[in-house]
């Protein structure tokens, strides 16, 4: 795979991603996928799905996990219900993140990533025992050879570093997001990844303006099409030159409700990308 490989975030049956026809329309070599849902996660399903991608020319990066009852309405209702971070769901979640694993490996995948939600505070049995069952997630993903990247936007970088220096596994790394930074009002996204450039094993290509000065961090940021936002994508790519990460640009556009201009974005995504790749890199 060559350096900075373009890639688009897509879905079988679930979630926020694409229609794998999409990728092949527009020509993208590689997709994250956003895991099915457990019924289609089987190795008849794993091997038609591989068929699909290999006649397209397609490689499979990271599975996402996500989960039912998740809720991205408003910021405290993500903080209420997204991820392993709420208690009353967490075991199950794990759980499920183990079997979406065995999914990705189904694919030749060695990647899963999630968005394990708002870390609470160091000093709370919550975080303790969060602490614990990602342990656990990653001792069971590394005897399949497998590492997990949490996806940024709910952390502010000094915190998401604190937790994966607490859960000390070397098989922890970070999928990095810099809208959702802007969008959960968490941090300038050039300063945060400068700050977690280390633990960076994949990345998301998507762009957003910040909420007003006294709603950041409590109201939405709005995500934009990519070069249309506050990120700075030739200042973002410079950035992951810098950092040595050499991982495909994943486009994420999230407006499923209106596929048409979803694949306009995408199209536009990948021309601005291909160009700047080109006068980065050479």
């Amino acid at each position: 795979m060559q350096p900075w490989s373009i890639g688009v975030f897509a879905s079988v049956d679930a979630g926020l991603g694409v229609h794998l026809e999409v990728a092949q329309d527009l020509g993208i070599p590689t997709v994250q996928l956003h895991a099915p849902h457990k019924e289609s996660r089987t190795p008849e399903a794993a091997q038609k799905f591989l068929d699909r991608c290999k006649a397209a020319g397609i490689t499979v990066t990271c599975v996402f996990g996500g989960f039912e009852g998740e809720s991205y309405a408003d910021i405290p209702t993500t903080a209420r219900t997204v991820g392993l971070v709420p208690e009353a769901t967490r075991a199950a979640r794990v759980q499920e993140m183990k079997e979406i694993a065995d999914f990705a490996k189904l694919l030749g995948c060695d990647t899963v990533g999630l968005h394990i939600g708002f870390v609470p505070e160091k000093t709370s049995a919550s975080y303790q025992d969060l602490l614990a069952v990602t342990r656990d997630l990653l001792d069971y993903v590394s005897a399949g050879g497998q590492k997990v990247h949490l996806e940024t936007g709910q952390e502010t970088a000094d915190h998401l570093l604190e937790f994966i220096a607490d859960v000390a596994r070397p098989n922890l790394f970070i999928n990095f997001d810099p809208a959702n930074m802007i969008l959960y009002g968490t941090g300038d996204p050039i300063e945060a990844l400068k700050k977690v450039g280390r633990y960076v094993g994949s990345i998301h290509c998507k762009d957003a303006k910040w909420a007003a000065e006294g709603d950041r961090g409590k109201g939405w940021g709005r995500e934009v099409a990519l070069g249309d936002g506050d990120v700075g994508m030739e200042t973002y790519l410079r950035t992951l030159k810098e950092i040595g990460y050499t991982g495909p640009l994943t486009i994420e556009r999230e407006i499923p409700h209106d596929p048409v201009q979803q694949k306009k974005d995408i199209g536009a995504a990948v021309s601005l990308l291909t160009s700047l790749r080109t006068k980065i890199l050479g």
